[in-house]
């Protein structure tokens, strides 16, 4: 199982690399060199990534000596988001990859570019575009389609056996697209408003998935206590 904390991407990485390279900061230890990919979706937490979250994962793995490569689709977004007004901007279009390249200060490349030779692990960031951009989730729920480039990634990732990282909705992409995936979004019931899109558990059992209620402090063998808030995903071979 992939951890929803950082360091336990280390400890996976250290069976999937070659020569055990990895992985995420922890004050601990640090595993030097792992190559990690990771997954735009626009700028901008209803209509792209989540930029919060976007930054969490790369200060994590900056501090934890990774190489780092960010990738989006090259695609126009579903719609722009005036977040002033947290509503749509009608007369405007943005694409994804020109907007992700806000977050990337410009070193990004086509999700098309995107190979498991490349790097040895990959992290989705949330934000509602996971489920606009990278995906119809938002409109068609779990009768949506997936990008054909995310569905390629996920796929030969699984495949090569490399781990998988995604955040907040992000794991809805591993639950259309990857056969037995068991994934988490925390809980299942929104408890007061501590979690407000427990509602998506529900549709991820719809998916065919299964989901895992966790807490955002659950530990896991080799997991640092850091804080670090990646959702997870695990494979059923």
């Amino acid at each position: 199982m992939l951890s929803s904390r950082g360091p336990a991407l280390c400890t996976a990485l250290r069976r999937a690399a070659p020569g055990g390279l990895a992985a995420l900061h922890s004050s601990a230890r640090r595993c030097r060199g792992a190559r990690v990919a990771v997954v735009l979706s626009g700028c901008g937490v209803y209509d792209g990534t989540e930029i919060h979250e976007a930054s969490a994962v790369l200060v994590h793995l900056s501090r934890g000596g990774a190489e780092v490569q960010m990738y989006a689709p090259d695609v126009p977004q579903m719609h722009v988001i005036d977040h002033s007004k947290g509503q749509p901007a009608e007369a405007e279009s943005r694409n994804v990859l020109v907007e992700s390249a806000r977050i990337a200060r410009g070193k990004i490349a086509s999700l098309a570019k995107l190979t498991t030779a490349d790097h040895d692990a990959v992290i989705f960031p949330g934000g509602f575009g996971a489920a606009k951009n990278l995906s119809t989730f938002a409109v068609d729920g779990k009768d949506c389609k997936v990008n054909r480039e995310v569905e390629r990634v996920l796929k030969d990732f699984h495949k090569a056996g490399k781990p998988i990282g995604l955040c907040c909705i992000s794991p809805v992409l591993a639950a259309k697209v990857l056969s037995g995936a068991e994934v988490t979004v925390g809980h299942e019931e929104e408890e007061g408003g501590k979690w407000p899109y427990a509602g998506t558990a529900g549709a991820i059992k719809e998916l065919g998935a299964k989901h895992c209620v966790k807490d955002v402090t659950i530990s896991f063998p080799g997991d640092f206590h850091d804080g670090t808030q990646l959702r997870n995903v695990s494979l059923k071979e």
